[in-house]
């Protein structure tokens, strides 16, 4: 498996994240191209600022094997990611659409 192939993986997480959130939390959801928008971003954003900790995918496949535990905290990260970018997205909305 490749660092390329981790990455979609995880970004595929964070767009099931974002949208499974949005089924189960109803006035946080942007529908389902809204939510998959915030998964990839949330997701993407999340693993770029924590995977610095060890978890990013080149991390994972360093040794030439998968590190099954590194692997693992990079999918919980991206769903993570993607429940917090819908959140973090409806707040800005909300603050944005404020009347004076």
């Amino acid at each position: 498996m490749t660092a390329t192939l981790i990455s979609l993986i995880s970004i595929f997480v964070g767009i099931l994240g974002a949208n499974t959130a949005g089924f189960y939390f109803k006035k946080y959801s942007f529908g389902i191209v809204g939510n998959t928008i915030a998964g990839v971003f949330g997701s993407i954003f999340f693993i770029k600022s924590f995977g610095r900790l060890g978890f990013d995918p080149m991390s994972i496949i360093k040794s030439g094997n998968i590190d099954l535990i590194l692997f693992a905290i990079n999918l919980l990260v991206s769903l993570f990611g993607g429940i917090a970018a819908i959140i973090f997205a409806k707040r800005i909305k909300k603050i944005l659409n404020v009347k004076k």
